[in-house]
């Protein structure tokens, strides 16, 4: 893997655009970037042939899980098969495998011991140790894989984020012992709940491995926005600027501008899952100087300036797209009152459609992020974001 920063914000700011590159291949992933959630290896509702109809090359970044795997296919037959690119037909892709997926391979933080990390399987909760783990990561040969964890939740104790810290740093030894590439592919976990100190702590020492990139976990576990600002400050300030930093459950257009601002490359979320499975369709203008609504309309349905819910009666009879300006096959071929009616009945097309638009359109926001940041100007897309998004909300107040 190599990474490189292409432009970093001026006046002091830490918003930074950069490259990534797998591998032999020549393409290389521009950041900040989105790793596009999966289930057992692919998003909920889009297929392989429907995953390449989205934007290119920043759909190319996957979120594997490797405790969806435990218990079926058996791990020897992924291995025979060529890993997970091949089993899944996706030998173009980067598989990015992390324990954890922020829905059913949440951590509990209660069944975890000091010998391994405690997770929600298809085959009921397991303890998933060291080894185990780097037994699923070898045989299905991701492209990069972040080390086993102990996540805490935000009201943890100062004895229990040090545990946290402690177990953490052990399992990362242990996972870079075990991988045959010596770490290389590896991201360090970095925790440590609510507590600077102990974040700071697990930052520095992470950043003595020898891994290619840093994964902050914890966050989106019951801190307030306050808090994590200053925890996500303190864990990048302690890092090396060479290597990228990867966080995960922050998926909210503002939290990724947070991210974004205190340095983080990638960004792990079940936003787009949650919005899809929920009915909700982003519409939010990608280019902050486009029209403060979309279609002429104010949006008071239940949803927010970033996006509609579709199973609103408003939508019933409305055959305009979802967004005017979205290239994406759902805005190119169906109507917001055709998307409300599959949601009304209760057709799984509706999550089809609703997943590629969600993804194709959050890809853009990452897109526009990045043109931000190399034009200089990210500090005042940020601010505009936030000050539409507020208006918005002010004035649906007032209508109520």
């Amino acid at each position: 893997m190599r990474f490189s920063v292409t432009k970093v914000c001026g006046g002091g700011g830490k918003a930074r655009a950069g490259v990534l590159h797998i591998g032999s291949s020549s393409i290389g992933i521009e950041t900040p970037a989105l790793l596009l959630s999966t289930r057992k290896g692919l998003p909920s509702f889009v297929s392989c042939d429907l995953l390449a109809s989205l934007p290119l090359p920043d759909s190319l970044l996957l979120h594997v899980c490797p405790t969806h795997f435990i218990g079926a296919p058996p791990l020897k037959t992924i291995s025979n098969i060529g890993g997970l690119h091949r089993m899944l037909g996706l030998p173009d892709h980067i598989l990015v495998a992390a324990a954890g997926d922020s829905i059913e391979s949440l951590p509990s933080s209660e069944a975890t011991n000091k010998f391994g990390a405690s997770f929600d399987t298809p085959s009921g909760r397991r303890l998933v140790k060291p080894s185990d783990y780097m037994e699923l990561v070898s045989c299905m040969k991701p492209n990069l894989w972040a080390s086993l964890a102990d996540e805490v939740p935000a009201w943890a104790t100062d004895k229990r984020n040090k545990v946290s810290v402690d177990r953490t740093l052990r399992w990362l030894d242990a996972c870079i012992a075990l991988d045959p590439a010596s770490g290389t592919n590896g991201f360090g976990f970095i925790v440590g709940g609510s507590c600077i100190e102990q974040r700071r702590l697990c930052a520095n020492e992470v950043s003595k491995r020898n891994v290619s990139g840093f994964w902050i976990g914890g966050f989106g576990l019951g801190e307030n926005i306050e808090e994590r600002c200053s925890l996500l400050n303190a864990v990048t300030d302690c890092l090396p600027p060479e290597k990228p930093r990867l966080v995960s459950r922050l998926g909210l257009p503002e939290e990724v501008l947070e991210g974004v601002a205190a340095g983080i490359d990638l960004f792990d979320s079940t936003y787009i899952y949650q919005l899809t499975m929920g009915g909700f369709a982003l519409v939010f203008p990608i280019d902050m100087a486009e029209g403060e609504t979309q279609n002429g309309l104010l949006n008071n349905d239940g949803g927010d300036s970033t996006k509609i819910n579709l199973r609103a009666t408003t939508y019933r009879k409305d055959t305009s797209r979802l967004v005017d300006s979205c290239s994406c096959f759902t805005c190119q071929n169906h109507t917001r009152a055709y998307l409300n009616h599959l949601l009304n009945v209760h057709e799984m097309l509706a999550q089809i459609l609703l997943e590629i638009h969600n993804t194709h359109h959050y890809l853009r926001f990452f897109r526009s992020i990045r043109e931000a940041i190399k034009v200089g100007e990210f500090d005042l897309f940020r601010q505009q974001f936030v000050k539409k998004r507020r208006a918005h909300i002010a004035a649906a107040v007032l209508q109520a």
